[in-house]
């Protein structure tokens, strides 16, 4: 134990000065450090490294466990005021209602891309074998997120008997589905019931948020042990696990910021030479600052060089920042799809297409959070209904800076394009002068 202490003593110290430093930058750092101290003890003494794990696995244990109690609290609150605030901007005008109703059926489109798009991706770059071993050698513990229901049951289940019951069982698209009826129903209250509910539900969402910041703030230490593990057990390998995921999942996510171009050709009538002239200082504003809020300034600009009037680009693009993320859907789905590839499950349609679900409904309670609680409240629904263990998640947390940005690009690229769609739908857009204007930019 002697020999074991002073190394730890020296990485924690090295953690904790890190705390002055940006959230993402610590848990980036510690990932590397945990990655580093696994990697070359697994070089210099395999056995020795591999049996330390078993003194620092309880810490990442336990660090997960500390996100996952809050997860269930976190997504119901969310589902409701989420709920709400759609419910409350459908009723402001036919122009938002058009924009809601354009908003789910992206996002759907988002989810059922990722579960077609992700499995071929894998399917032709498929983790290496060797590393893919050493990843559940190193995941050994974890357990799927819950049991995966026939189509039968799942039918029979879908409605729960004792909403308490699925939350206590991590049952979660029971719960989603209950959550959903709920707030409906809540919306239908007189105003004074329903403000009172409403703020419940938010300040309920908003304490697990502070409990989940508290959580994160250690996060350091919880991805050092992850890490430290997953690279005692795999060695090199582990980085090009870290580099195969990010691929796949940025991948994805590329996918669906190209699909912006097409939507605003033949959605907006926008050429594509004109949407990239126009969105080009969108993307720089994304870019530096990796938040869709940040580049509203910019995304309103865009949309007025492309015709459409601040009348409508003042109700549509606030809505699309508050509430609508067309990578959401795709890439929190990828995540999940990319673990199960990870682990050695292989998913059926059924568990595909409860992840769709669970991604489309789930990510509308999810907008304006910061990255990392984001990533979890968004993907550990998605993965428990799919049947997914969630252990990985808080060590793929780490590596999220590259495909937020991927995030970011896509959803600022797509709000510009349904901006121009439902204002050309709307008879609010200039239209292109022709096919070959538009082809050509013109």
């Amino acid at each position: 134990m002697s020999a074991l202490f002073h190394p730890l003593l020296l990485i924690v110290g090295l953690l904790l000065g890190k705390l002055g430093k940006p959230q993402p930058a610590r848990i980036l750092f510690a990932l590397a450090v945990g990655l580093a101290a696994g990697i070359v003890g697994a070089a210099w003494a395999p056995d020795q490294a591999l049996a330390w794990t078993s003194y620092v696995e309880p810490f990442g244990t336990l660090w997960l466990n500390g996100l996952r109690m809050a997860i269930v609290p976190l997504v119901v609150g969310l589902l409701v005021t989420g709920i709400a605030a759609t419910a409350d901007a459908a009723r402001a005008g036919r122009l938002a209602g058009r924009a809601i109703l354009t908003f789910v059926v992206i996002l759907t489109a988002s989810s059922i891309l990722a579960a077609l798009l992700t499995p071929a991706l894998l399917q032709l770059w498929p983790l290496d074998p060797h590393a893919a071993a050493k990843l559940q050698a190193s995941f050994a513990t974890a357990k799927p997120a819950g049991p995966v229901p026939g189509f039968g049951d799942f039918l029979a289940a879908l409605v729960p008997t004792n909403p308490i019951a699925a939350a206590a069982n991590d049952a979660f698209l029971p719960l989603i589905v209950f959550t959903t009826v709920f707030a409906f129903a809540v919306m239908r209250l007189p105003d004074a019931q329903r403000s009172v509910l409403t703020a419940f539900f938010r300040a309920l969402a908003d304490a697990m948020l502070v409990v989940i910041g508290w959580v994160l703030w250690l996060a350091p230490i919880g991805v050092f042990a992850l890490s430290y593990s997953f690279g005692a057990h795999a060695g090199t390998a582990a980085i090009g696990t870290l580099l195969h995921y990010v691929a796949i999942v940025a991948g994805v996510g590329l996918v669906v910021w190209a699909a912006a171009y097409p939507l605003a050709l033949f959605g907006g009538g926008v050429g594509i030479g004109r949407f990239l002239s126009a969105n080009a200082p969108v993307t720089a504003v994304a870019v530096s600052t990796q938040s869709s809020l940040a580049s509203l300034p910019a995304m309103l600009r865009a949309s007025e060089r492309i015709g459409v009037p601040v009348a409508t680009s003042g109700v549509v693009l606030p809505l699309a920042v508050a509430m609508f993320r067309a990578t959401g859907p795709a890439m929190n789905l990828a995540v999940a799809i990319y673990v199960a590839h990870a682990l050695g499950m292989q998913l059926t349609a059924a568990q595909l297409a409860f992840g769709v679900m669970a991604a489309t409904v789930t990510t509308m309670g999810a907008v304006s959070l910061p990255g990392s609680i984001s990533y979890v409240s968004s993907i550990a629904p998605i993965a428990a209904v799919m049947g997914v263990p969630i252990e990985p998640l808080g060590l793929l947390v780490a590596v999220e800076t590259l495909p937020d940005l991927v995030r970011t690009l896509g959803n600022v690229a797509m709000d510009v394009a349904v901006t121009a769609t439902i204002a050309r739908h709307s008879g609010e857009g200039e239209a292109p002068r022709s096919e070959t204007d538009a082809l050509l930019g013109g």
